[in-house]
């Protein structure tokens, strides 16, 4: 991550008006605690409002505005169709999320140019997605966070079976979610449909290692990795 973008980040975070610690905010952005210390003291150099001290935490003492962004008609089209889809597709909570974000960003454009008015001339009829999708947050945030999972899993062949993983990535096929994890059981990576998973329980939290990755999983099975493949066909065995 670029340190300006970095540094947008942390205003993003001391916006929603809770006291952070160095370290929560070094975890949540992936650097050093020296490198949160450092930037901390650039915003406050460059006016932004944070007080606090090292080894208690930071927060802001009144808020702070960063001026609206100017959206192309194309930009504002994409806004709101992505918003309308994810509304659509998502689980309980980010579905209500991205019906709250139109809310919001509605109130601040014309009338001419909110989605009711500027996206009406296109739709989305997205396919439910199939099966309940209850586990959906907990895999986000266990994503976020780095946090293991022990789920229960049932398979193709109508057994359950019992994983400790490591999630890396969500994936949504038009139809079907899907969850892509390195198995601790398997050592390799798997890929796990979200509605056959039957409990999912946060377990420790991990580090990210050569061969365990995202990226790694992508090097090896980029080939075979691509939506035109149905999920429970992938050469990815669970």
């Amino acid at each position: 991550m670029r340190r300006t973008d970095r540094l947008f980040e942390l205003i993003q975070l001391f916006r929603g008006g809770r006291l952070w610690r160095g370290q929560d905010l070094a975890h949540h952005l992936e650097v050093s605690l020296r490198t949160i210390y450092r930037d901390i003291d650039t915003l406050v150099a460059s006016g932004v409002p944070i007080e606090g001290e090292r080894g208690l935490g930071y927060m802001l003492r009144e808020p702070i505005f960063i001026p609206p962004l100017t959206l192309s008609t194309l930009e504002l089209e994409a806004l709101h169709l992505g918003m309308h889809f994810v509304a659509h597709t998502g689980d309980e909570t980010l579905s209500e999320a991205a019906r709250q974000l139109k809310i919001k960003i509605d109130a601040v454009l014309p009338s001419n140019r909110q989605g009711k008015n500027f996206a009406k001339g296109i739709g989305i009829y997205a396919p439910t997605p199939e099966g309940p999708h209850v586990f959906l947050p907990v895999l986000r945030e266990a994503i976020r966070q780095k946090q293991k999972l022990n789920i229960t899993y049932h398979r193709l062949d109508g057994k359950n079976t019992k994983r400790l993983v490591r999630p890396l990535h969500l994936e949504f096929w038009g139809s079907v979610w899907t969850l892509t994890a390195w198995c601790e059981r398997r050592n390799d990576f798997r890929t796990f449909r979200v509605d056959r998973i039957k409990a999912a329980k946060q377990y420790e939290a991990f580090r990210s290692e050569p061969g365990k990755r995202f990226t790694d999983f992508l090097e090896r099975f980029q080939d075979k990795w691509t939506p035109v493949i149905r999920p429970e066909t992938r050469q990815t065995k669970i």
